[in-house]
């Protein structure tokens, strides 16, 4: 019977919270369904999920791409086929098995030169993996192309973070513009992270997406990490995991 997978991405600018969330998301998630298969994958290069979620990545799936790319420029053409069950085989390979999650780390964006059929088929397998699992959370870097261009193009729940800055507030605006072309999803919403007064609520406002939570300065998630402790050591009562769980169960996915 084919998986009913549930692929939630998480996007927005730079310095919002996005890893602190997506790294609830997941957690909520396997203390919610401890019976079902769930992959984390870090979309952002500088693998702040990782360490969000006490996982020590080895290999990235950028060194897979390079070590093909590196094949074909010796010489060594091959037929699609074999560098797609090579890719499969190497992602398998990659991937962090963790007592209740799977991980997979994306690593740095494309260089110049790259092999955009390398890439193609890295994409093709990611898609073809994520349907192994029941639900897939994607920590995005800022901006949603690299989704679409480096991930997977379908999700069923894009999930926009912002702070309570109208610059913030205008880039989510911008990503969900953008993704309504690039990215097929089934549903979007938006949280608003690190409100440092609840009085300036009343004035937070994103065009044409509801706001699914409003998650206040947490001072517990920020000496968690100055620790270097990972969100499974926070409180469950920490307005992080609150807010999480709030904008999951608005979206119907707890």
């Amino acid at each position: 019977m084919e998986r009913d997978t549930k692929i939630i991405a998480v996007a927005g600018k730079g310095g919002v919270g996005k890893t602190s969330i997506s790294a609830a998301f997941v957690r909520l998630l396997t203390e919610a369904y401890p019976d079902k298969r769930i992959l984390a994958i870090d979309a952002d290069p500088a693998v702040g999920l990782s360490t969000a979620l006490g996982v020590e990545v080895k290999e990235t799936l950028d060194d897979i791409r390079k070590s093909i790319v590196q094949s074909v420029e010796m010489g060594a053409q091959r037929e699609a086929i074999e560098l797609l069950s090579e890719a499969r085989f190497r992602i398998f390979d990659t991937m962090v098995e963790q007592q209740k999650f799977s991980f997979l780390a994306i690593g740095r964006p494309e260089t110049a030169g790259c092999y955009c059929k390398v890439n193609a088929y890295l994409k093709e397998v990611i898609n073809l993996l994520s349907h192994d699992f029941d639900y897939v959370v994607i920590d995005g870097e800022a901006g949603i192309e690299q989704i679409n261009r480096r991930v997977m193009e379908k999700v069923t729940h894009l999930i926009l973070i912002t702070d309570p800055s109208r610059k913030g507030t205008q880039v989510v605006d911008t990503i969900r513009k953008v993704a309504e072309d690039l990215v097929m999803y089934d549903r979007c919403g938006a949280v608003v992270n690190r409100i440092t007064d609840p009085a300036l609520i009343p004035y937070i406002h994103v065009n044409n997406t509801d706001i699914l939570a409003y998650i206040p300065a947490d001072s517990a998630h920020a000496a968690n990490d100055i620790q270097g402790l990972t969100v499974f050591d926070l409180p469950e009562d920490s307005p992080v995991m609150k807010g999480a769980r709030e904008a999951l169960v608005k979206m119907e996915i707890l």
